[in-house]
């Protein structure tokens, strides 16, 4: 897909008006024009991908009422431990923290679920409907949550999203279709061992958030890191504290030159997360945050969860757009 403006991909769905990851949340980013709606995916234990940001089943759903006696010693549940028989029975909620209560209290009810957890093969025959049904088409942006886990469990993550793009019409389709993943190795594997045609990108975490210790991210961000990227990858999906760290004393905003150096190894970026209700230290606005972004720092495309909004400012704010 090619625009005359960054891209703006639904994170989650349109996830600040619907609980993430639900056939809703997706169906109302498609209304409200998003460029691309994001698929977090996971596989349960017969080998099926299903759309869901975590390896974990309780931040999002009821899993602790409906099978109180399947979490494991950590006290987690995980949906690897579950069929899709089963998991056809939980109801997905607004995502929930530890204490119970909703990570954004301000959004949709995090009352007992509306829907279920759907599989990416259904979520994209939706998208898919919804393209032909209606005056706009709509790509996905796929990410392979948890791969070298879902390995240690035995499963191919990638071989098994790569199928259902398959079996779905959607492997070939470049301009419709993002593959990401924080961890290199799942990308190095769809583009050496399966020759995807399709775009990878490259997440970006901080060292501090990845408990598996896998991958050092602060070398990915490097030069060396990103030739070894640019390699493998058509681009980067820096958390956007990368790209902009504060304000100095004079309130004046300060920039990386991350952005710049990997475009200039011709890779795309599409930082995340934008939320006009989570705004980083020193933005006063959303407003502002996009005109940093879009003007200043000229990324590709951004992860919202305020699609319609993100979409209106890229067409005000965009570097691409002639005066």
């Amino acid at each position: 897909m090619t625009t005359e403006r960054p891209i703006i991909i639904a994170h989650r769905g349109a996830s600040a008006y619907l609980p993430e990851h639900t056939l809703p949340a997706k169906a109302m980013a498609h209304a409200l024009k998003a460029d691309f709606i994001e698929q977090d995916v996971v596989l349960t234990a017969d080998g099926v991908p299903i759309v869901l940001h975590d390896i974990h089943l309780d931040s999002t759903t009821n899993v602790a009422t409906v099978f109180p006696d399947r979490a494991r010693e950590d006290g987690r549940f995980y949906a690897i431990d579950f069929t899709l028989a089963e998991i056809r029975q939980l109801r997905a909620h607004e995502r929930r923290g530890a204490d119970g209560k909703a990570v954004f209290p301000e959004r949709f009810p995090a009352m007992e679920g509306l829907s279920g957890v759907p599989t990416l093969a259904e979520e994209i025959a939706l998208i898919d409907g919804l393209n032909r049904s209606s005056d706009h088409c709509a790509g996905i942006y796929v990410e392979m949550k948890g791969s070298a886990f879902h390995h240690r469990e035995g499963h191919d993550l990638p071989a098994a999203v790569l199928k259902v793009l398959q079996d779905s019409g959607w492997a070939e389709r470049r301009d419709l279709v993002f593959l990401q993943s924080f961890e290199p190795e799942a990308l190095r594997q769809l583009k050496y061992e399966h020759k995807t045609v399709l775009p990878l990108i490259q997440l970006i975490a901080e060292n501090a958030w990845d408990e598996t210790g896998l991958v050092d991210f602060d070398k990915l961000r490097s030069d060396e890191g990103l030739d070894a990227v640019a390699q493998y990858a058509d681009g980067i999906g820096p958390w956007l504290m990368q790209l902009y760290t504060g304000v100095d004393d004079r309130g004046v905003p300060q920039l990386t030159d991350l952005a710049k150096r990997a475009q200039e190894r011709g890779l795309l970026v599409h930082p995340y997360t934008f939320r006009a209700d989570q705004l980083p230290p020193g933005i006063e606005s959303f407003s502002e945050l996009h005109r940093l972004f879009f003007q200043d720092l000229q990324v590709d495309g951004v992860f919202s969860d305020f699609p319609d909004r993100s979409r209106a400012l890229s067409l005000k704010f965009s570097a691409r757009t002639s005066p």
